[in-house]
């Protein structure tokens, strides 16, 4: 019966004092990363192709963590110029925008300098845009 008494007073006093705890409220915006990417890997072109365009590896969530794709050749379309896609900061996080085809001509079959800021021709190597700028290529 002690027991039992002692019991029913440990939970008496328990309710009484309010529960101290931590409450974490995550909002998830659809699309948006809260980590930032890794910075940018060095990412050898291969030799050109004619009638192709490079399209550069990137790192891409999967809902737990980055993983890199790997950059691949894509078939070029005539009168339009490649614009890779890239992070973005957005709403708090990160956000990435989709590579896309702008109108214009290509010159000569090969990427101009003036056709994405992130192509040098120095042996092909790729930097993501705006990470030159933080030192991170």
């Amino acid at each position: 019966m002690r027991i039992a008494t002692f019991a029913l007073a440990a939970l008496a006093a328990a309710a009484t004092f309010p529960a101290l705890g931590q409450v974490n409220i995550n909002i998830n915006v659809p699309g948006i990363v809260q980590m930032a990417p890794p910075p940018p890997r060095y990412e050898m072109i291969p030799g050109p192709r004619p009638g192709q365009v490079w399209v550069p590896g990137r790192w891409a969530w999967n809902d737990r963590d980055y993983v890199w794709r790997g950059g691949y050749w894509q078939q070029a379309r005539p009168d339009y110029v490649y614009a890779p896609g890239r992070w973005v900061q957005a709403s708090g996080g990160w956000r990435w925008v989709d590579d896309q085809w702008k109108p214009g001509k290509q010159k000569h079959g090969k990427h101009s300098k003036h056709d994405h800021d992130d192509y040098h021709d120095d042996g092909g190597y790729h930097c993501p845009p705006g990470q030159a700028k933080k030192g991170r290529c």
